[in-house]
């Protein structure tokens, strides 16, 4: 059977550097860093005292009281970015077809917030097993996805993929290939995050994962420089609208751009740290090509995973040297990550909206915070730094990789009708 083509037609975003597309594209173009003191918990003791929170977000301006309290924050983050990506995609809610729109959405950990707070009690009560009565559906990975679906009326395919930060980029690469076959026209897809929180801060502490630039945190996320020392903790969410080319084309719908490939790959080397040569990444990224039935040579921008560790920033240049060979000094390679912290389950979301918008609007966001050169790193890379960079990019690609060696790579290019 002939696969359908797959393009996007609508995106909502809910950043650290913005609460929707506008902001958020505004501010990679800028190179605005969302990293400042946690104001969501007292991180007095801990040895990270910031992170990347969203800025001026009240659930009360999209929820009422009583939906707040059911919801925890990942899933209040999916429902907002989901519902402009929607909005934004122009379908007619009242015409479509709801039986073949899907939703397919990624999550590292789901609701951490809920988790800890009801164990927290429990462990601080007298042993009684009180516990409020939406403490699961609160926290399970897959209700952000339900939660979209009942709100909206879709009935096709549901449910959460969990693939720790590539969780959002395995959503994708599913929904591409759910509608490929056929078995939806339309898939909302995306992932969300809210991990700043006493467990998730503790926890990625006590990894050594996290920078612990305390004094300077709006610089602490500096991928590929050389004093990098971790990652910043990320929260919030990204939607893309996925749909069948020939559907999108009938309603007259905008379309962004087409998604043409994504590849999948384990490292099967370590629990959090990536293999030395990137042996999983040179493979995700020639799965992704070949899906796409593209060479090296069309791609003109990715967006790298580059969390701003000291093992992982090398390692995957190390691969995109191997795969890219030549070209990969032609290639704009950025990582957002340095302004948007890092989002875990929804890096691959925000990062693949990034990379759409580098293409509509012709600019290659910059990698900022780059002050000292890594003599582990190819000098002739040109890694956007500090400034946005003109380019016109007809394929961008988007790296994610998550603990436990999975990595996932999406492929986008310019609409060629």
């Amino acid at each position: 059977m002939e696969l359908k083509r797959v393009v996007i037609t609508g995106m909502g975003a809910l950043t650290p550097i913005g609460n929707n597309i506008d902001e958020y594209w505004d501010g990679l173009v800028n190179g605005k860093s969302g990293s400042g003191p946690i104001t969501h918990f007292d991180p007095e003791k801990f040895k990270t005292k910031f992170a990347c929170e969203l800025k001026n977000f009240d659930p009360l301006d999209y929820f009422d009281r009583k939906e707040v309290r059911r919801l925890d924050k990942f899933a209040q983050y999916a429902m907002v970015a989901s519902d402009e990506a929607i909005q934004d995609s122009g379908i007619d809610l009242n015409t479509v077809d709801k039986y073949r729109v899907g939703v397919i959405w990624g999550a590292g950990i789901g609701g951490l917030e809920t988790f800890q707070n009801e164990v927290i009690n429990f462990a601080q009560g007298d042993g009684s097993p009180r516990f409020n009565p939406f403490f699961i559906p609160k926290m399970i990975a897959d209700i952000a996805p339900g939660n979209i679906s009942i709100k909206h009326g879709f009935m096709g395919a549901n449910y959460t993929t969990v693939s720790a930060c590539a969780s959002s980029a395995n959503a994708m690469i599913d929904a591409l290939s759910n509608i490929r076959l056929g078995y939806n026209d339309v898939i909302v897809s995306g992932g969300s995050e809210a991990a700043v929180t006493l467990a998730g801060m503790g926890g990625f502490n006590a990894m050594h994962a996290l920078s612990t630039r305390n004094e300077s945190p709006e610089t602490a996320s500096r991928p590929f420089d050389a004093t990098r020392d971790g990652f910043v903790l990320g929260e919030g969410a990204g939607a893309l609208i996925l749909e069948e080319y020939e559907h999108a084309k009938a309603r007259g719908a905008k379309i962004y751009a087409e998604v043409i490939g994504g590849g999948l790959s384990s490292d099967a080397h370590h629990m959090t740290a990536p293999h030395p040569d990137g042996n999983g990444v040179v493979r995700v990224m020639e799965n992704c090509l070949r899906d796409a039935g593209l060479k090296p040579e069309d791609v003109d921008a990715i967006n790298t995973h580059g969390t701003s560790t000291p093992l992982g920033d090398v390692a995957e240049l190390k691969a995109i040297t191997k795969v890219f060979g030549d070209h990969a000094k032609n290639i704009n390679i950025n990582s957002t990550k340095s302004m948007t912290g890092h989002l875990l389950g929804a890096a691959g979301a925000i990062e693949s909206i990034a990379s759409v918008l580098a293409m509509k609007h012709g600019i290659v966001p910059p990698t900022i915070n780059h002050e000292n050169v890594d003599e582990n790193i190819d000098a002739s890379l040109n890694l956007t730094l500090n400034k946005a960079q003109k380019r016109d990019v007809k394929v961008a690609m988007s790296n994610t990789f998550g603990f436990g060696g999975h990595n996932a790579c999406v492929l986008f290019k310019k609409i060629n009708e």
